[in-house]
Parts: structure tokens; C-alpha cells; sequence
């Protein structure tokens, strides 16, 4: 008696040897290659490349919100800095101050400056 193991691996061989004959092999290679010059004519990338420009994206991403973190807390720092300027505080006397001359009594600039 063969043994099983044996008999199906003589079934396996003679399968495949009747397909690599076969017309369907022929068939098979040819479409493998009109596939082939069809995605050579493509403009496509491999999985590879896929995968390092991903990569790259999920990293540039994580620097564009950390940046717009940045901005956004600059932008409110600034408006603290406004912020006052614009209420009249104090804090604001010195800037407003710094055109008029220091005799003028009229709170305007002398008449030599440009407006």
C-alpha cells in the first residue's frame, strides 16, 4: 500500500505538471505581462513608498498642531498685551505719552511731527 503522504504528493506533482502544459499557463503568463506594461505605464507608487510618505504626512502633521498651538498661544499673549493699551490703563500711559513734548499742555504732538 503508498503511503498517503507520498500519494498525494505524486497527485500534486502531476497536477501541476499538467497545468504548467496546459493552455491555461499560457494564458496566465500572458496576462501577467500586458498587466505588468499596463501598470508600467501608470504613474503608481509601491507599498513601500505608500507607507514611508504616510509615515511622513502622520509625522509633518503632528508639527503643524504643535505649531498651531504656538500661534494660538503667541496670538493670546499678544492680546494680553493690547488688551490693556486699548482700556486706558496706566500701562498704556508711557506709549501714549511718548509723542507729546514734555511741556505741551494740550495732549497734542508738537507740530513738527507727522501725523
Amino acid at each position: 500500500m503508498i503511503n498517503r503522504t507520498a500519494w498525494f504528493e505524486d497527485l500534486q506533482k502531476n497536477i501541476s505538471d499538467l497545468i504548467a502544459r496546459s493552455p491555461a499557463a499560457d494564458i496566465e503568463r500572458n496576462v501577467k505581462g500586458m498587466m505588468g506594461q499596463a501598470f508600467s505605464k501608470l504613474d503608481l507608487v509601491t507599498r513601500e513608498e505608500f507607507d514611508i510618505q504616510t509615515e511622513l504626512l502622520a509625522r509633518t502633521r503632528i508639527k503643524v498642531d504643535a505649531l498651531e498651538l504656538q500661534v494660538k498661544a503667541m496670538e493670546a499673549r499678544l492680546a494680553a498685551m493690547e488688551s490693556p493699551a486699548a482700556t486706558g490703563s496706566p500701562a498704556s500711559a508711557p506709549a501714549a505719552s511718548a509723542g507729546m513734548s514734555a511741556g505741551s499742555s494740550t495732549g497734542l504732538p508738537p507740530a513738527s511731527t507727522p501725523l
